[in-house]
């Protein structure tokens, strides 16, 4: 299985199979540092998150189910 990069300002994901651009099951693991408030009854609300490290497991296409058929291609207007 392949790491998939994530999308950037100038890309953005394509399944080479079906050629979907817009629809993906994204499986990722992430290492978070949050602050939680607990109110006086006990209610945990996150108000700050900071994403320490991030890996993309898999990218499915959501339209035909392929996994390790997704690539990086250029976004409509921009600098090649």
């Amino acid at each position: 299985m392949t790491t998939v990069p994530l999308p950037t300002a100038e890309t953005r994901w394509r399944c080479t199979l079906c050629g979907n651009l817009t629809r993906f099951d994204v499986t990722r693991s992430s290492k978070v540092v949050e602050y939680v408030h607990l109110d006086l009854a006990g209610e945990p609300t996150v108000e700050e998150r900071q994403v320490v490290s991030e890996t993309i497991e898999s990218v499915r296409c959501r339209w035909c189910n392929a996994v390790d058929q997704i690539e990086l291609v250029d976004r409509p207007g921009a600098a090649s």
